[in-house]
């Protein structure tokens, strides 16, 4: 099955380094993987995804893929202003 992969900062050379497209990418998948499983397929250390969006939603890198699903991969270091609006950190009451 095919997903579309992007992926910010850092991580795009990474990518790159191993051979991976990472703006807008088709990336083959098999049947039923994850995106953890995708981190590790692509060769990536866990630790450099910090935060994970599945058609533009932040998930669990649990969360299994279905065919053409859009990923995006963040890594650690985004601003703290960002985290709150892009739903990786939820306000305190």
């Amino acid at each position: 099955m095919v997903i579309i992969l992007n992926a910010f900062s850092f991580l795009r050379e990474k990518l790159t380094e191993k051979g991976f497209s990472y703006l807008n990418a088709s990336l083959e998948i098999e049947e039923g993987m994850c995106v953890m499983e995708v981190i590790d397929f692509m060769g990536v250390e866990q630790r450099l995804v910090e935060a994970v969006f599945v058609n533009h939603l932040v998930v669990p890198k649990e969360t299994i893929l279905y065919h053409g699903d859009r990923i995006a991969l963040v890594p650690p270091g985004t601003p703290g202003s960002y985290r709150l609006m892009l739903g990786m950190k939820k306000m305190r009451d």
